[in-house]
């Protein structure tokens, strides 16, 4: 599991999960991780995480401004309670979202400064799929097919006094009509534009951890139905 707390991800493995240790920068135990957390640095791998560790990274990734952190690997023999455990601390609120593909490029939206993939709140008895049609279709004032599932991905954010967890689930999409797409100026959103890789490339400095993460799962299954 993926989740992106104040946009640096972290991740929940298990013991056999982790194959290959040089892609991080710093590997501790997680006694370490209490009583130093200035060891945060890079993409850290944290190993024999248990319930108080979680509790502490949680701590450190909600309240802590940690320069230079690109993410966080948790290694937990207890993946499932660790899941379960995790959950247990936010409200959880369920969205779905599209990748809209059409002549080679993807349809973004800019909202509240950055760069984004339209997406909403799932409502009333909605699959994720109705849903995650009617909120891009809602953003952009197109209209879509919602065809293969992306990805899922989880995001937290604080909404008053509640800390909310974020289920996406996204989907790819071929766009119908967009002979009328314009903005959903009231959900804040003020662009919507048609961008192919090279704009994306550059986009992406401006845009959210967890979308980069989307469109590159995107691009990796689009690989595939080429080959």
């Amino acid at each position: 599991m993926r989740i992106y707390i104040k946009d640096t991800p972290l991740r929940i493995k298990r013991p056999d999960q982790i194959k290959d240790k040089t892609f991080f920068d710093e590997v501790i135990q997680e006694e370490d991780l209490l009583i130093n957390e200035k060891k945060f640095r890079g993409n850290m791998l944290i190993r024999n995480a248990d319930r108080n560790a979680i509790k502490s990274i949680l701590f450190i990734l909600h309240n802590k401004k940690i320069k230079g952190l690109e993410s966080v690997t948790v290694v937990t023999a207890y993946y499932d309670e660790t899941i379960d455990y995790i959950k247990s601390k936010f409200k959880i609120i369920k969205a779905g979202g599209g990748v809209v593909y059409k002549d080679g490029k993807v349809l973004m939206i800019h909202r509240l400064g950055k760069w984004d993939l339209p997406k909403g709140k799932i409502e009333g008895d909605e699959t994720f799929r109705m849903g995650a049609q009617r909120e891009v279709e809602e953003e952009c004032n197109v209209t879509v097919e919602v065809l293969d599932k992306v990805c899922t991905t989880w995001h937290t954010y604080t909404k008053g006094q509640k800390s909310i967890l974020k289920k996406t689930v996204w989907y790819q999409m071929d766009c119908l009509d967009d002979s009328k797409m314009k903005p959903q100026i009231e959900e804040g959103i003020d662009e919507v534009r048609w961008m192919n890789k090279k704009e994306i490339d550059v986009a992406k400095y401006n845009a959210y951890q967890s979308i980069q993460h989307v469109y590159n799962k995107f691009l990796k299954k689009l690989m595939l139905h080429k080959s």
